[in-house]
């Protein structure tokens, strides 16, 4: 937990998921320059003679250590051959805003929590608050669900009294806010649970979800909403992601995030990326 500007932030948790090794990546190096037999790597010498079998693969992607891609990455800046090598992560607890700034980079895989699936529960509890509850109802019902990196319960109340408000406005905009909100086959429940706050939201809660609830409601959440996602990058593209991230003059979240995942990476990778003091 870090205190920013006075409010108080979580830090995500990450996890490295696979990692390809940097075998691939020397091969392909190798391959360029037609130099197999140069290799301190044994299995990598066999490959100028013979095409690598099951075992070869295996012992290839256990390769620690590769002189010609330090040479290459350190002496002369031929990175392409980075490109060979891929690492995912698992990525929890990182905001909305930090998954703006991934987009800004355009090698990489990535996978996110969907907010058109994930938001029944919130317009849940909006629909029980306007039905035998009222805004504390909802704000108490949301706050049990932590999706936010801030984590000062009052500035929290504050962030979901205004995603009340702005679904108050919405369903008195719209002529059948409950057609949008609440799935076909769990409409009785209003009627039946009328008056009692606590009842319908369990009852809504435990009924069929409407699909793609997200869709009409996205704009309620701002980016202090956690998400969670799985991102891949290829080398090459790691080393560009953390030389910016890492930086005083980035983001302080996604400078955490870069933090993170530099603590999960092997060192094999970190030595032909991140430069030596």
């Amino acid at each position: 937990m870090e205190d920013i500007y006075g409010i108080k932030y979580t830090k995500p948790k990450v996890v490295l998921l696979q990692d390809t090794g940097i075998g691939v990546a020397e091969t392909a190096a190798r391959t360029c320059y037609d130099s197999f037999e140069n290799s301190e790597n044994s299995v990598v010498k066999e490959i100028e003679h013979q095409l690598p079998d099951t075992e070869m693969v295996n012992a290839l992607n256990s390769i620690e250590d590769s002189k010609l891609l330090d040479d290459l990455a350190w002496t002369y800046f031929h990175h392409s051959i980075l490109e060979h090598a891929n690492l995912s992560f698992l990525i929890r607890g990182t905001s909305r805003g930090v998954l703006q700034e991934h987009a800004r980079h355009r090698i990489q895989a990535i996978s996110v929590r969907s907010t058109r699936y994930t938001m029944s529960g919130i317009i849940n509890a909006f629909v029980a608050s306007k039905h035998g509850g009222d805004k504390e109802f909802f704000i108490d019902k949301v706050m049990a669900f932590d999706m936010f990196v801030t984590c000062d319960e009052a500035y929290n109340r504050l962030e979901i009294g205004a995603m009340y408000d702005k679904l108050d406005f919405q369903s008195q905009a719209v002529e059948d806010f409950h057609s949008i909100s609440v799935a076909k086959s769990s409409l009785p429940f209003i009627e039946q649970y009328e008056g009692d706050a606590e009842a319908l939201y369990g009852a809504l809660q435990a009924g069929k979800k409407k699909r793609n609830v997200g869709d009409a409601f996205k704009h309620i959440i701002t980016d202090n909403v956690k998400v969670d996602m799985v991102v891949t990058f290829n080398l090459r593209s790691l080393k560009n992601y953390f030389t910016l991230r890492d930086s005083g003059a980035a983001f302080f979240q996604i400078r955490w995030l870069a933090q993170e995942m530099m603590q999960v990476t092997p060192q094999k990778y970190l030595d032909l990326i991140i430069k030596k003091k």
